[in-house]
C-alpha cells in the first residue's frame, strides 16, 4: 500500500482545466478517479485542490512511535453492507466468497480485516457510578430477571438494554401508524421474548416510509405530526421519559445518535448501523488507505495533479476568459502566501457544511440574498463536533481485566475508549482514550485550549527523537490528566493503569471541517435536499458532494454514493460494472 502519493503545494497561475475538484477527501478523490478512469476526461482536464498538506479529509490513520500497527483519528471502519467501499477494498463480485477469484478495481491492494468489537462479557459499562459488564442485561434476561440500574425507567422499560430500548421505541412508533401496518407490518417482528425485535426493511423500504410515517399517539404533543418533522430527542422522551432518554443516550455511547436530529432519518440509522448483527471491517494498513488508493489511481496518470496547501477563496463568472471557461477560481497558495487564479467549466465541491460556509458567501453562487434555497439547504444539517485522543502505553493494561479488544462505555465525558491493539514485539499498546462528541465536546475544549502540552517520554522501541517529532500533535497535559482520571474511574481498582508515553490529538470541530460528522435537522425534506445539493443551480455546473448531505452521514459510503449519483446524473457516467445494478444508493 503506497501512502507516498505525490502532492504539489505549488501553483500554476492561469491553469486551465475542465473540472476543478475542491477537496481531497473521499468524495473528491472518488470523483477524480471515476471521471478519469472512464475516459470521460483526460487527467489534465480534472484537477484536485485542497487546503491541507495531506489526503483523506476526516480519515487519518497514524502509527504511534514504538508500534507497528495503525490507529485511527477519524473514520475507522466500514459495514460489509456498504457495497462501494467494500468493493473498492475487497474486489468484486462480492457474491464470490473466494477473494482470490475476485477482480480488483484499484491497483493498490488493501487488506480487509475484522474490526474487533470484543467480548461483551468482558467489556465495561460505567454509568451513574455503577459498573456493569456489557452483557449484564442479556445475562439477567436469560435468568428470567430484569436488570435494575440507577435510571428511573418506566415500568415497561425496566430490564431493556439501551439497544433493545431503541428497538422498542422504533417498533412501537412504526406499528402505531395504520399506514405502516397496512403496508410494511410483515417486515418488522416482535418476540419470542419481550426484548426481541427484528427489522427487515430495505433501504428502498425506508425511503418509502420516512417521508410519510406519522406519529400516532393521542395525548402526545406530537400526535398527528410526521415523524420527519420531529427531533429524535423529542420522540424518545415522549416514548420512554427523560430518564429513558438519558439511559439510551448514556449507554448508547454516542450523544450524537440521540441529539434532536431528524427522527425519521434516525430510525434506519439506529436499527441498521448499530444493531447487534452488524459486521464491521477495517483496513490493516489504516482506514485512510482507501483515500490513498483512490488518489494513487488518479495521480498515476500523466497530468493528474493534487494541488495541496491551496485554499479556495472564491469563484466567479465575470472574468476575461469566460468565453472558454465558465468559472475563475481564486486560490491562496499557503506556502507562498500568494493569490492565484485557475479556470474551469465545472466545479465539484467535495466539502462539508463548515468548509462551504468558509468560502466567499457574497459571490454569485452562495449569496444568501439571491439564493435563499441554497443557503437554507446548506444549513439543513447539524454539525456534530467530535474529537479523538490516541494514547500509547508501555503495556496492554486492560488485559488484566480480560479485555482484548472492543470498547467500554461510560457517562463520564470521555464517553468511550477503544482498545486498539498491542505490538507483539515490545508490548507497547494503543488506546483510543476518548471518543467525545456533542455535549462533551465543550468539556474537553476548555482543556484542549490550554498551552502546556503533554510531555512525551521514551519507552521500548520508541526513542525520544521519534517521540519529539510528534510534539505538535500532543494533547495538552490537562487533557491527558483528565482522561487518565476518567480511565481509572471507569476501569476500577482492580487494575493499575500506567501513565502513557505519547498521545495524538485531533479535534474535528476545528476549521475547515467544523465537525466530525453531520445529521439532518428535523423537518428537512431529505428526499428533496439530497438531489438538490448535487446540483444546486440548474444553470450552473457546480456540484456539492460528501458525507454531510448523504443518507449515510458519518460513513465513507455516504460520500461515495453522493459522488457516484452526481457523476451519473450530471456528467453522463454510466454505473461501473463493479457496482451492482440493484445496489440502492438513496435519493
Amino acid at each position: 500500500m503506497n501512502k507516498n502519493t505525490p502532492l504539489n503545494n505549488g501553483m500554476q497561475p492561469g491553469l486551465k482545466t475542465e473540472v476543478a475538484i475542491i477537496g481531497a477527501g473521499t468524495s473528491g478523490l472518488y470523483s477524480a478517479f471515476r471521471l478519469t478512469s472512464t475516459g470521460k476526461y483526460t487527467p489534465e482536464q480534472v484537477q484536485i485542490f485542497d487546503l491541507s498538506d495531506r489526503l483523506g479529509g476526516r480519515l487519518e490513520s497514524v502509527i504511534l512511535p514504538g508500534m507497528n500497527f495503525w490507529g485511527e483519528l477519524g473514520g475507522m471502519r466500514y459495514l460489509t453492507s456498504q457495497e462501494i467501499v467494500t468493493t473498492l477494498i475487497e474486489g468484486y463480485p462480492l457474491t464470490e466468497k473466494d477473494p482470490a477469484k475476485r477482480q480488483f478495481v484499484l491497483t493498490d491492494r488493501m487488506t480487509p480485516v475484522p474490526f474487533p468489537m470484543g467480548n461483551p462479557a468482558d467489556l465495561l459499562f460505567y454509568l451513574r457510578k455503577e459498573h456493569f459488564k456489557q452483557d449484564a442485561w442479556n445475562v439477567a434476561q436469560q435468568q428470567g430477571q430484569k436488570l435494575v440500574t440507577r435510571y428511573y425507567l418506566n415500568d415497561d422499560d425496566i430490564g431493556f438494554s439501551s439497544d433493545q430500548l431503541f428497538n422498542k421505541i422504533i417498533y412501537d412508533v412504526l406499528m402505531a401508524d395504520p399506514w405502516f401496518v397496512a403496508n410494511y407490518s410483515d417486515k418488522v417482528s416482535k418476540g419470542p421474548s419481550q426484548y426481541d425485535y427484528a427489522f427487515m426493511l430495505t433501504s428502498v423500504d425506508w425511503d418509502q416510509v420516512k417521508p410519510v410515517l406519522t406519529y400516532n399517539f393521542p395525548g402526545s404533543p406530537y400526535h398527528g405530526r410526521k415523524v420527519n418533522d420531529l427531533g429524535f430527542w423529542n420522540l424518545i422522551k415522549d416514548q420512554v421519559s427523560e430518564e429513558g432518554y438519558q439511559f439510551v443516550a448514556n449507554a448508547g455511547g454516542y450523544y450524537s445518535n440521540t441529539i434532536n436530529w431528524n427522527a425519521a432519518e434516525a430510525f434506519p440509522y439506529m436499527v441498521g448501523d448499530f444493531s447487534a448483527d452488524v459486521t464491521y471491517k477495517t483496513i490493516e494498513e489504516g482506514y485512510d488507505s482507501i483515500a490513498y488508493a483512490l488518489a494513487n489511481q488518479y495521480t498515476s496518470q500523466p497530468g493528474a495533479t493534487i494541488w495541496s496547501e491551496n485554499k479556495l477563496l472564491t469563484f466567479s463568472k465575470g472574468h476575461e476568459l469566460r468565453d472558454e471557461y465558465r468559472y475563475e477560481l481564486t486560490f491562496l497558495n499557503i506556502p507562498g502566501n500568494i493569490i492565484w487564479h485557475a479556470y474551469a467549466n465545472a466545479i465539484i465541491l467535495g466539502m462539508p457544511r463548515k468548509s462551504l460556509e468558509l468560502l466567499d458567501q457574497q459571490n454569485f453562487f452562495f449569496n444568501a440574498n439571491e439564493n435563499t434555497v441554497l443557503d437554507r439547504n446548506i444549513r439543513s444539517v447539524i454539525m456534530e463536533p467530535a474529537f479523538k485522543i490516541l494514547m500509547g502505553f508501555p503495556e496492554p493494561w486492560w488485559k488484566q481485566l480480560g479485555i482484548d479488544s472492543g470498547h467500554s462505555i461510560t457517562d463520564l465525558p470521555m464517553r468511550q475508549c477503544y482498545y486498539f491493539g498491542t505490538d507483539p514485539q515490545n508490548n507497547n499498546s494503543m488506546l483510543l482514550g476518548s471518543y467525545g462528541d456533542m455535549e462533551t465536546e465543550t468539556f474537553w475544549k476548555a482543556l484542549s485550549d490550554d498551552t502546556v502540552l503533554f510531555k512525551v517520554r521514551a519507552t521500548q522501541s520508541a526513542s525520544l527523537n521519534e517521540l519529539k517529532a510528534l510534539e505538535h500533535e500532543q494533547a495538552t497535559e490537562l487533557m491527558v490528566n483528565e482522561v487518565m482520571s476518567q480511565l481509572r474511574e471507569v476501569h476500577g481498582a482492580q487494575v493499575t493503569i500506567p501513565e502513557p508515553y505519547v498521545t495524538y490529538f485531533r479535534d474535528w470541530s476545528d476549521d475547515p471541517f467544523g465537525a466530525g460528522y453531520h445529521a439532518w435537522k428535523a423537518g428537512v425534506s431529505v428526499k428533496d435536499v439530497m438531489p438538490y445539493m448535487r446540483k444546486p443551480d440548474a444553470d450552473e455546473d457546480i456540484h456539492i458532494v460528501g458525507e454531510a448531505y448523504s443518507d449515510q452521514q458519518g460513513w465513507v459510503e455516504g460520500a461515495f454514493c453522493e459522488a457516484e449519483k452526481m457523476l451519473e446524473e450530471h456528467f453522463g457516467l454510466t454505473r461501473p460494472v463493479w457496482i451492482s445494478d440493484d445496489y440502492y444508493m438513496g435519493w
